[in-house]
Protein backbone atom coordinates (compact mmCIF):
# COMPACT_ATOMS: atom_id res chain seq x y z
CA UNK A 1 0.00 0.00 0.00
CA UNK A 2 2.90 2.53 1.00
CA UNK A 3 4.12 1.69 -2.54
CA UNK A 4 1.40 2.59 -4.12
CA UNK A 5 1.11 5.70 -2.36
CA UNK A 6 4.41 6.34 -3.58
CA UNK A 7 3.77 5.61 -6.97
CA UNK A 8 1.21 7.97 -6.80
CA UNK A 9 2.64 10.97 -5.46
CA UNK A 10 5.40 10.52 -7.90
CA UNK A 11 2.98 10.56 -10.90
CA UNK A 12 1.01 13.46 -9.67
CA UNK A 13 3.30 16.19 -11.00
CA UNK A 14 3.09 14.32 -14.46
CA UNK A 15 -0.34 14.21 -14.50
CA UNK A 16 -0.54 18.30 -13.18
CA UNK A 17 1.64 18.93 -16.20
CA UNK A 18 -0.03 17.50 -18.80
CA UNK A 19 -3.05 19.03 -17.54
CA UNK A 20 -1.10 22.64 -17.70
CA UNK A 21 -0.07 21.32 -21.32
CA UNK A 22 -3.68 20.89 -22.84
CA UNK A 23 -4.14 22.20 -26.16
CA UNK A 24 -6.84 24.24 -24.66
CA UNK A 25 -6.21 26.19 -21.86
CA UNK A 26 -5.73 28.99 -23.79
CA UNK A 27 -9.07 29.11 -24.51
CA UNK A 28 -11.17 31.56 -22.26
CA UNK A 29 -14.71 31.30 -21.18
CA UNK A 30 -17.20 33.18 -23.77
CA UNK A 31 -19.85 35.77 -22.90
CA UNK A 32 -23.31 34.66 -22.43
CA UNK A 33 -25.79 35.05 -25.27
CA UNK A 34 -28.31 37.81 -23.63
CA UNK A 35 -31.30 36.36 -25.29
CA UNK A 36 -30.51 33.38 -23.68
CA UNK A 37 -29.67 34.18 -20.49
CA UNK A 38 -33.05 36.51 -20.08
CA UNK A 39 -34.59 32.93 -20.71
CA UNK A 40 -32.83 31.60 -18.06
CA UNK A 41 -33.44 33.96 -15.71
CA UNK A 42 -37.09 33.45 -16.28
CA UNK A 43 -36.92 29.92 -15.90
CA UNK A 44 -35.74 30.27 -12.82
CA UNK A 45 -38.22 33.08 -11.27
CA UNK A 46 -40.87 31.27 -8.91
CA UNK A 47 -43.42 34.47 -9.82
CA UNK A 48 -46.72 33.10 -11.14
CA UNK A 49 -46.89 36.79 -12.99
CA UNK A 50 -43.42 36.62 -14.45
CA UNK A 51 -43.19 37.26 -18.16
CA UNK A 52 -40.40 36.62 -21.05
CA UNK A 53 -40.40 39.13 -23.11
CA UNK A 54 -37.27 38.33 -24.74
CA UNK A 55 -37.75 35.16 -26.72
CA UNK A 56 -37.99 35.93 -30.45
CA UNK A 57 -40.83 33.22 -30.85
CA UNK A 58 -44.60 33.70 -31.44
CA UNK A 59 -46.93 32.80 -28.90
CA UNK A 60 -50.61 32.79 -29.08
CA UNK A 61 -53.09 34.38 -27.01
CA UNK A 62 -52.11 31.72 -23.91
CA UNK A 63 -48.55 32.58 -24.42
CA UNK A 64 -48.03 28.94 -25.69
CA UNK A 65 -45.75 27.83 -29.02
CA UNK A 66 -48.29 28.18 -31.41
CA UNK A 67 -48.26 25.47 -34.72
CA UNK A 68 -50.09 26.52 -38.28
CA UNK A 69 -52.86 24.40 -39.19
CA UNK A 70 -52.02 24.40 -42.47
CA UNK A 71 -48.03 23.06 -41.35
CA UNK A 72 -49.86 20.19 -39.59
CA UNK A 73 -51.73 19.64 -42.88
CA UNK A 74 -48.65 19.92 -44.80
CA UNK A 75 -47.12 17.27 -42.28
CA UNK A 76 -50.06 14.76 -42.47
CA UNK A 77 -49.74 14.80 -46.35
CA UNK A 78 -46.05 14.34 -46.22
CA UNK A 79 -46.66 11.00 -43.60
CA UNK A 80 -49.54 10.09 -45.74
CA UNK A 81 -46.92 9.66 -48.93
CA UNK A 82 -44.72 8.21 -46.93
CA UNK A 83 -41.57 9.84 -48.52
CA UNK A 84 -38.41 8.54 -48.39
CA UNK A 85 -35.17 10.71 -46.20
CA UNK A 86 -33.17 10.86 -49.08
CA UNK A 87 -29.80 13.31 -49.50
CA UNK A 88 -31.03 16.96 -51.20
CA UNK A 89 -29.06 18.59 -53.74
CA UNK A 90 -26.65 21.01 -52.89
CA UNK A 91 -28.60 23.64 -54.07
CA UNK A 92 -31.65 22.26 -52.67
CA UNK A 93 -35.14 21.15 -52.78
CA UNK A 94 -36.21 22.95 -55.96
CA UNK A 95 -39.62 23.43 -55.50
CA UNK A 96 -39.14 24.85 -52.43
CA UNK A 97 -36.17 27.36 -53.86
CA UNK A 98 -38.85 28.36 -56.98
CA UNK A 99 -41.13 28.81 -54.63
CA UNK A 100 -39.45 30.77 -52.15
CA UNK A 101 -38.46 33.59 -55.46
CA UNK A 102 -41.69 33.83 -56.41
CA UNK A 103 -42.61 34.64 -52.79
CA UNK A 104 -40.15 37.49 -52.35
CA UNK A 105 -39.48 38.61 -56.30
CA UNK A 106 -43.14 38.03 -57.08
CA UNK A 107 -44.79 35.67 -59.79
CA UNK A 108 -45.47 38.23 -62.43
CA UNK A 109 -42.17 40.11 -61.84
CA UNK A 110 -39.61 40.35 -64.60
CA UNK A 111 -36.53 39.02 -62.86
CA UNK A 112 -38.83 35.79 -61.94
CA UNK A 113 -40.22 35.09 -65.10
CA UNK A 114 -37.08 35.73 -67.24
CA UNK A 115 -35.01 33.55 -64.88
CA UNK A 116 -32.21 35.91 -64.40
CA UNK A 117 -32.14 34.89 -60.79
CA UNK A 118 -30.66 32.20 -58.41
CA UNK A 119 -31.77 30.90 -55.27
CA UNK A 120 -30.41 28.28 -53.05
CA UNK A 121 -31.93 27.00 -49.85
CA UNK A 122 -29.98 28.00 -46.48
CA UNK A 123 -30.37 26.95 -42.80
CA UNK A 124 -33.29 29.39 -42.47
CA UNK A 125 -31.98 33.31 -42.26
CA UNK A 126 -28.82 32.71 -40.47
CA UNK A 127 -27.50 29.97 -42.70
CA UNK A 128 -29.07 31.49 -45.88
CA UNK A 129 -27.50 34.58 -44.26
CA UNK A 130 -23.77 33.26 -43.68
CA UNK A 131 -24.16 31.84 -47.68
CA UNK A 132 -24.39 35.10 -48.86
CA UNK A 133 -21.58 36.76 -46.27
CA UNK A 134 -19.52 33.76 -47.63
CA UNK A 135 -20.35 34.56 -51.53
CA UNK A 136 -19.35 38.06 -50.94
CA UNK A 137 -16.35 37.61 -49.37
CA UNK A 138 -15.05 35.34 -52.02
CA UNK A 139 -16.43 37.16 -55.21
CA UNK A 140 -17.53 40.60 -54.12
CA UNK A 141 -13.98 42.40 -55.18
CA UNK A 142 -15.26 45.76 -55.27
CA UNK A 143 -15.33 46.04 -51.15
CA UNK A 144 -15.22 44.44 -47.70
CA UNK A 145 -16.75 46.87 -46.18
CA UNK A 146 -20.55 46.06 -44.92
CA UNK A 147 -22.79 48.52 -43.91
CA UNK A 148 -25.16 47.76 -41.07
CA UNK A 149 -28.03 49.87 -39.71
CA UNK A 150 -27.56 51.28 -36.02
CA UNK A 151 -28.80 49.43 -34.34
CA UNK A 152 -28.97 45.94 -36.27
CA UNK A 153 -29.81 42.57 -35.12
CA UNK A 154 -26.94 41.08 -33.04
CA UNK A 155 -26.42 37.60 -34.98
CA UNK A 156 -25.29 39.94 -38.56
CA UNK A 157 -21.86 41.23 -36.78
CA UNK A 158 -20.54 38.33 -36.43
CA UNK A 159 -22.58 36.57 -39.53
CA UNK A 160 -20.46 38.78 -41.68
CA UNK A 161 -17.54 39.46 -39.64
CA UNK A 162 -16.68 35.78 -39.25
CA UNK A 163 -16.95 36.31 -43.41
CA UNK A 164 -14.16 37.92 -43.25
CA UNK A 165 -16.08 40.92 -44.10
CA UNK A 166 -15.66 44.10 -42.31
CA UNK A 167 -18.90 45.93 -40.10
CA UNK A 168 -19.77 49.73 -40.71
CA UNK A 169 -22.61 51.38 -39.97
CA UNK A 170 -25.42 54.01 -40.62
CA UNK A 171 -27.65 55.76 -38.55
CA UNK A 172 -30.86 54.57 -38.64
CA UNK A 173 -32.90 54.68 -35.12
CA UNK A 174 -33.13 57.70 -33.43
CA UNK A 175 -33.44 57.04 -29.49
CA UNK A 176 -34.64 60.69 -28.98
CA UNK A 177 -38.07 60.50 -30.43
CA UNK A 178 -38.24 56.44 -31.05
CA UNK A 179 -38.60 56.45 -34.12
CA UNK A 180 -36.48 56.19 -37.89
CA UNK A 181 -33.60 58.32 -38.09
CA UNK A 182 -34.54 59.41 -41.61
CA UNK A 183 -32.85 62.24 -42.44
CA UNK A 184 -29.64 60.71 -40.43
CA UNK A 185 -29.75 57.72 -42.65
CA UNK A 186 -29.80 59.08 -45.70
CA UNK A 187 -26.87 61.74 -44.70
CA UNK A 188 -25.14 58.59 -43.91
CA UNK A 189 -26.10 56.79 -46.87
CA UNK A 190 -24.81 59.15 -49.38
CA UNK A 191 -21.32 59.44 -48.16
CA UNK A 192 -21.12 55.77 -48.33
CA UNK A 193 -18.41 55.16 -50.89
CA UNK A 194 -19.37 53.84 -54.21
CA UNK A 195 -19.61 49.78 -55.10
CA UNK A 196 -19.88 49.21 -50.93
CA UNK A 197 -22.28 47.06 -49.10
CA UNK A 198 -25.48 48.13 -47.85
CA UNK A 199 -27.47 45.92 -45.00
CA UNK A 200 -31.32 46.44 -45.67
CA UNK A 201 -34.21 44.90 -43.35
CA UNK A 202 -37.11 44.43 -45.79
CA UNK A 203 -39.91 44.45 -43.42
CA UNK A 204 -40.22 44.58 -39.13
CA UNK A 205 -36.55 46.08 -38.46
CA UNK A 206 -34.88 43.66 -35.71
CA UNK A 207 -34.67 44.75 -33.08
CA UNK A 208 -36.42 48.19 -33.49
CA UNK A 209 -39.62 47.40 -35.23
CA UNK A 210 -38.89 50.67 -36.83
CA UNK A 211 -39.52 50.45 -41.17
CA UNK A 212 -38.94 53.22 -43.88
CA UNK A 213 -42.64 54.25 -45.43
CA UNK A 214 -42.93 53.78 -48.69
CA UNK A 215 -41.95 57.43 -49.50
CA UNK A 216 -39.11 56.71 -47.69
CA UNK A 217 -37.94 53.66 -49.45
CA UNK A 218 -38.09 55.32 -52.80
CA UNK A 219 -36.02 58.20 -51.26
CA UNK A 220 -33.92 55.38 -49.81
CA UNK A 221 -33.51 53.23 -53.66
CA UNK A 222 -32.87 56.79 -55.32
CA UNK A 223 -29.17 57.38 -52.82
CA UNK A 224 -28.41 53.60 -53.29
CA UNK A 225 -28.47 53.53 -57.01
CA UNK A 226 -26.71 57.18 -56.73
CA UNK A 227 -23.88 55.52 -54.61
CA UNK A 228 -23.85 52.68 -56.93
CA UNK A 229 -23.95 50.20 -53.58
CA UNK A 230 -24.43 46.27 -53.31
CA UNK A 231 -27.67 46.19 -51.35
CA UNK A 232 -28.73 42.84 -49.29
CA UNK A 233 -31.93 42.64 -47.87
CA UNK A 234 -32.41 40.60 -45.04
CA UNK A 235 -36.32 39.63 -45.15
CA UNK A 236 -37.45 37.15 -41.95
CA UNK A 237 -40.78 38.48 -41.66
CA UNK A 238 -42.35 38.41 -45.23
CA UNK A 239 -46.04 37.88 -44.39
CA UNK A 240 -45.60 38.37 -40.70
CA UNK A 241 -44.97 42.17 -40.32
CA UNK A 242 -48.55 43.70 -41.74
CA UNK A 243 -50.05 40.19 -42.46
CA UNK A 244 -49.81 40.80 -46.35
CA UNK A 245 -46.82 38.81 -47.97
CA UNK A 246 -46.60 41.91 -50.95
CA UNK A 247 -46.70 44.43 -49.05
CA UNK A 248 -43.81 43.45 -46.72
CA UNK A 249 -41.92 42.43 -50.07
CA UNK A 250 -42.60 45.79 -51.39
CA UNK A 251 -39.02 47.44 -50.62
CA UNK A 252 -37.55 44.48 -52.02
CA UNK A 253 -39.67 44.39 -55.61
CA UNK A 254 -39.09 48.45 -55.72
CA UNK A 255 -35.41 48.24 -55.61
CA UNK A 256 -35.45 45.46 -58.22
CA UNK A 257 -37.90 47.49 -60.20
CA UNK A 258 -35.55 50.99 -60.24
CA UNK A 259 -32.55 48.40 -61.82
CA UNK A 260 -30.87 47.40 -58.28
CA UNK A 261 -29.71 43.96 -58.55
CA UNK A 262 -29.80 42.77 -54.99
CA UNK A 263 -29.27 39.83 -52.72
CA UNK A 264 -31.40 38.54 -50.51
CA UNK A 265 -32.35 36.41 -47.21
CA UNK A 266 -35.15 34.80 -46.60
CA UNK A 267 -36.69 32.92 -43.53
CA UNK A 268 -39.74 30.73 -42.85
CA UNK A 269 -38.95 30.79 -38.77
CA UNK A 270 -41.67 33.59 -38.20
CA UNK A 271 -44.24 33.37 -40.96
CA UNK A 272 -44.22 29.41 -40.99
CA UNK A 273 -43.55 28.96 -37.27
CA UNK A 274 -40.75 26.55 -38.74
CA UNK A 275 -38.51 27.90 -36.21
CA UNK A 276 -36.92 24.12 -35.78
CA UNK A 277 -37.30 23.38 -39.35
CA UNK A 278 -34.34 25.88 -39.68
CA UNK A 279 -35.85 26.55 -43.38
CA UNK A 280 -34.47 29.80 -45.10
CA UNK A 281 -33.56 30.80 -49.34
CA UNK A 282 -30.54 32.90 -50.05
CA UNK A 283 -31.37 34.76 -53.74
CA UNK A 284 -29.23 36.87 -55.83
CA UNK A 285 -30.62 38.75 -58.78
CA UNK A 286 -28.40 38.56 -61.79
CA UNK A 287 -27.75 40.79 -65.13
CA UNK A 288 -29.16 37.46 -66.96
CA UNK A 289 -30.26 33.43 -66.98
CA UNK A 290 -26.48 32.85 -68.06
CA UNK A 291 -24.55 34.76 -65.46
CA UNK A 292 -27.52 33.39 -62.64
CA UNK A 293 -26.18 30.58 -64.03
CA UNK A 294 -22.57 30.53 -63.34
CA UNK A 295 -23.11 32.32 -59.99
CA UNK A 296 -25.19 29.08 -58.53
CA UNK A 297 -22.38 27.02 -59.66
CA UNK A 298 -20.39 29.47 -57.48
CA UNK A 299 -23.18 29.20 -54.63
CA UNK A 300 -22.79 25.08 -54.88
CA UNK A 301 -18.93 24.92 -54.62
CA UNK A 302 -19.27 27.28 -51.32
CA UNK A 303 -21.60 25.37 -49.76
CA UNK A 304 -20.50 21.75 -50.55
CA UNK A 305 -18.08 21.79 -47.51
CA UNK A 306 -19.72 24.28 -45.49
CA UNK A 307 -22.84 21.33 -44.71
CA UNK A 308 -23.43 19.40 -48.14
CA UNK A 309 -26.71 19.77 -48.44
CA UNK A 310 -29.59 21.76 -46.44
CA UNK A 311 -32.59 19.61 -44.57
CA UNK A 312 -35.76 18.32 -45.80
CA UNK A 313 -37.91 18.01 -43.64
CA UNK A 314 -39.33 21.76 -42.80
CA UNK A 315 -38.48 22.58 -47.12
CA UNK A 316 -41.24 20.00 -47.72
CA UNK A 317 -43.61 21.49 -44.97
CA UNK A 318 -42.69 24.96 -46.87
CA UNK A 319 -42.95 23.97 -50.27
CA UNK A 320 -46.06 21.89 -49.99
CA UNK A 321 -47.86 25.38 -48.52
CA UNK A 322 -46.37 27.37 -51.10
CA UNK A 323 -47.08 25.16 -53.93
CA UNK A 324 -50.60 23.48 -52.89
CA UNK A 325 -53.56 26.38 -53.21
CA UNK A 326 -55.80 25.72 -50.37
CA UNK A 327 -53.13 25.29 -48.07
CA UNK A 328 -51.34 28.41 -49.33
CA UNK A 329 -55.06 30.36 -48.92
CA UNK A 330 -55.00 29.07 -45.08
CA UNK A 331 -51.43 29.96 -44.18
CA UNK A 332 -52.38 33.67 -46.00
CA UNK A 333 -55.27 33.46 -43.12
CA UNK A 334 -52.73 32.25 -40.45
CA UNK A 335 -50.01 34.38 -40.79
CA UNK A 336 -52.58 37.24 -41.17
CA UNK A 337 -54.00 36.21 -38.01
CA UNK A 338 -50.65 35.91 -35.84
CA UNK A 339 -49.81 39.55 -37.25
CA UNK A 340 -52.95 40.49 -35.87
CA UNK A 341 -52.40 39.27 -32.54
CA UNK A 342 -49.46 41.74 -32.28
CA UNK A 343 -50.79 44.45 -33.62
CA UNK A 344 -53.42 44.17 -30.94
CA UNK A 345 -51.07 43.64 -28.05
CA UNK A 346 -49.33 47.13 -29.34
CA UNK A 347 -52.82 48.96 -29.15
CA UNK A 348 -54.31 47.14 -26.25
CA UNK A 349 -50.56 48.02 -24.03
CA UNK A 350 -50.82 51.60 -25.11
CA UNK A 351 -54.46 51.60 -24.50
CA UNK A 352 -53.63 50.10 -21.08
CA UNK A 353 -50.90 52.82 -19.96
CA UNK A 354 -53.76 55.45 -20.69
CA UNK A 355 -55.71 53.57 -18.43
CA UNK A 356 -53.17 53.58 -15.67
CA UNK A 357 -53.03 57.36 -15.46
CA UNK A 358 -49.99 57.56 -17.85
CA UNK A 359 -49.41 61.10 -19.81
CA UNK A 360 -46.57 60.18 -21.65
CA UNK A 361 -46.79 59.60 -25.49
CA UNK A 362 -46.48 55.90 -26.34
CA UNK A 363 -47.26 56.45 -30.18
CA UNK A 364 -44.35 54.74 -31.08
CA UNK A 365 -45.31 51.67 -29.66
CA UNK A 366 -48.07 50.97 -32.17
CA UNK A 367 -46.06 53.00 -34.95
CA UNK A 368 -43.47 50.37 -34.80
CA UNK A 369 -44.47 47.35 -36.43
CA UNK A 370 -43.37 43.10 -36.44
CA UNK A 371 -42.43 41.19 -33.18
CA UNK A 372 -40.30 43.83 -31.70
CA UNK A 373 -40.67 46.60 -29.98
CA UNK A 374 -37.93 48.84 -28.97
CA UNK A 375 -40.16 50.20 -25.71
CA UNK A 376 -37.11 53.37 -25.12
CA UNK A 377 -37.04 52.02 -21.08
CA UNK A 378 -33.40 52.07 -20.30
CA UNK A 379 -31.67 49.45 -18.24
CA UNK A 380 -32.15 51.02 -14.47
CA UNK A 381 -35.68 50.99 -15.75
CA UNK A 382 -35.47 47.26 -17.38
CA UNK A 383 -33.38 45.72 -14.53
CA UNK A 384 -36.53 47.38 -11.78
CA UNK A 385 -39.04 45.62 -14.42
CA UNK A 386 -37.26 42.37 -13.61
CA UNK A 387 -36.46 42.45 -10.05
CA UNK A 388 -39.96 44.00 -8.94
CA UNK A 389 -42.12 42.67 -11.42
CA UNK A 390 -40.66 39.81 -12.84
CA UNK A 391 -40.77 41.63 -16.25
CA UNK A 392 -37.52 39.91 -18.48
CA UNK A 393 -36.50 41.36 -21.38
CA UNK A 394 -33.27 42.69 -23.00
CA UNK A 395 -31.36 45.89 -21.59
CA UNK A 396 -31.75 48.03 -24.54
CA UNK A 397 -35.71 47.73 -23.22
CA UNK A 398 -36.47 45.57 -26.46
CA UNK A 399 -39.37 43.73 -26.43
CA UNK A 400 -41.05 40.77 -27.92
CA UNK A 401 -44.62 41.67 -28.32
CA UNK A 402 -45.40 38.10 -28.69
CA UNK A 403 -45.33 37.70 -25.19
CA UNK A 404 -47.77 39.91 -24.99
CA UNK A 405 -51.62 38.41 -24.21
CA UNK A 406 -54.91 39.32 -23.27
CA UNK A 407 -53.68 38.19 -19.98
CA UNK A 408 -51.10 39.81 -19.12
CA UNK A 409 -51.01 42.90 -20.81
CA UNK A 410 -52.91 44.94 -17.68
CA UNK A 411 -49.97 43.71 -15.64
CA UNK A 412 -47.16 44.90 -18.28
CA UNK A 413 -48.72 47.95 -18.67
CA UNK A 414 -49.06 48.49 -14.87
CA UNK A 415 -45.25 47.44 -13.92
CA UNK A 416 -44.08 50.10 -16.63
CA UNK A 417 -46.36 52.78 -15.23
CA UNK A 418 -44.79 52.20 -11.79
CA UNK A 419 -41.19 51.49 -12.94
CA UNK A 420 -41.19 55.07 -15.35
CA UNK A 421 -44.25 56.73 -14.59
CA UNK A 422 -45.00 57.50 -11.18
CA UNK A 423 -42.58 59.95 -10.30
CA UNK A 424 -44.97 62.18 -13.07
CA UNK A 425 -47.82 61.74 -10.43
CA UNK A 426 -46.73 62.12 -7.63
CA UNK A 427 -44.10 64.69 -7.54
CA UNK A 428 -44.09 68.43 -9.17
CA UNK A 429 -46.01 69.64 -12.37
CA UNK A 430 -44.80 68.23 -15.65
CA UNK A 431 -43.44 71.77 -16.58
CA UNK A 432 -41.00 71.46 -13.78
CA UNK A 433 -39.92 68.20 -14.50
CA UNK A 434 -39.11 69.09 -18.63
CA UNK A 435 -38.69 72.19 -20.09
CA UNK A 436 -39.31 71.61 -23.99
CA UNK A 437 -38.42 74.89 -24.84
CA UNK A 438 -34.47 74.64 -23.16
CA UNK A 439 -34.54 70.86 -23.69
CA UNK A 440 -33.36 71.05 -20.57
CA UNK A 441 -33.80 68.05 -17.52
CA UNK A 442 -35.10 70.37 -14.28
CA UNK A 443 -35.94 67.20 -12.28
CA UNK A 444 -33.25 64.59 -12.07
CA UNK A 445 -35.94 61.89 -11.32
CA UNK A 446 -36.75 62.29 -15.02
CA UNK A 447 -32.83 62.01 -16.22
CA UNK A 448 -33.36 58.64 -16.98
CA UNK A 449 -36.95 59.02 -18.64
CA UNK A 450 -36.41 58.32 -22.50
CA UNK A 451 -36.91 61.59 -24.16
CA UNK A 452 -39.62 60.34 -26.54
CA UNK A 453 -41.96 59.67 -23.71
CA UNK A 454 -42.42 63.29 -23.48
CA UNK A 455 -42.72 64.53 -27.23
CA UNK A 456 -46.23 65.17 -26.49
CA UNK A 457 -46.06 66.79 -23.24
CA UNK A 458 -47.08 70.55 -23.42
CA UNK A 459 -44.64 73.27 -22.59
Amino acid sequence: MALLHTRWLLAAPRLAATRASSWWSHVEMGPPDPILGVTEAFKRDTNSKKMNLGVGAYRDDNGKPFVLNCVRRAEAEIAAKKMDKEYLPIGGLADFTRASAALALGENSEVFKSGRYVTVQGISGTGSLRIGANFLQRFFKSSRDVYLPKPSWGNHTPIFRDAGMQLQAYRYYDPKTCSLDFSGAIDDISKIPEKSIILLHACAHNPTGVDPRQEQWKELAAVVKKRNLLVYFDMAYQGFASGDINRDAWAVRHFIEQGINVVLSQSYAKNMGLYGERAGAFTVVCSDAEEAKRVESQLKILIRPMYSNPPLNGARIASIILNTPDLRKEWLVEVKGMADRIISMRTQLVSNLKKEGSSHNWQHITDQIGMFCFTGLKPEQVERLIKEFSIYMTKDGRISVAGVTSGNVGYLAHAIHQTCGDFLLSRKPLKHIWSTRSSKVLDPCAAAFPACLFAALPA
